[in-house]
């Protein structure tokens, strides 16, 4: 694999996606995911053990909650992303074990700081819509890269897309680059990620765009 997808997503849009045990979602961007582009379950006998990351316990269920079962303990989500994705990223070494790829993870989300640049630019949950352009230009401009920012589409009878997923890439070296493939690469994170029948995919730059303050 060649970079890796740090993804946030917006707990009120995964709500709106799945209203099945989603209540009470946290107001701020949290953890979807850190994802190599390239490689999907590297190694099925390194198992998740939660034990391992009892240390980063509170931040991870602050920061990297899992939205859908909020009853359950939430370490089905961690032990998906573990098995699916960690396992691949741990051919670097700075995430080659379950801790080290968590709170790195963990280390990124404050590195990175969406929460705040957002408020910064002014943009924030609003029940009037936004221009995307307008989103994709604070980012770039606070980033100085092109992050990947991921949509609900209309559903009949809506004239907006709802705002849901916004994924920055690193390098190997852990250094912000472009989401952007060049031309003529298709990317395979392309693949949407489903929850439930609705999916997200790349948000149109022509549609208003809603980033809601509550489930509707």
């Amino acid at each position: 694999w060649k970079k890796l997808y740090f993804a946030h997503h917006w707990p009120v849009t995964v709500c709106k996606m799945n209203a099945n045990d989603c209540h009470d979602p946290p107001k701020y961007w949290t953890i979807h995911g850190l994802w190599p582009d390239r490689a999907e379950d590297c190694n099925r006998t390194w198992h998740f053990n939660v034990t391992e990351i009892k240390d980063l316990m509170s931040d991870m269920r602050h920061y990297w909650p899992d939205l859908l079962h909020s009853s359950l303990n939430h370490t089905q989500f961690w032990k998906h992303e573990w098995d699916k994705h960690g396992t691949c990223a741990a051919t670097l070494q700075v995430l080659n074990s379950q801790k080290k790829y968590f709170g790195k993870a963990l280390e990124l989300y404050q590195h990175v700081d969406l929460n705040g640049c957002l408020l910064k630019a002014g943009i924030k949950p609003s029940s009037s819509y936004y221009k995307m352009t307008s989103i994709k230009e604070a980012l770039t401009d606070f980033y100085g890269v092109t992050p990947k920012i991921q949509c609900l589409p209309p559903e009949e009878g809506e004239k907006a897309q709802t705002l849901g997923q916004i994924e920055f890439c690193f390098t190997k070296e852990l250094q912000l680059t472009n989401c952007t493939a060049p031309k003529g690469e298709s990317n395979p994170m392309q693949a949407h990620l489903k929850f439930g029948t609705e999916k997200l995919s790349v948000c149109s730059d022509t549609l208003p765009t809603y980033y809601p303050s509550e489930v509707q």
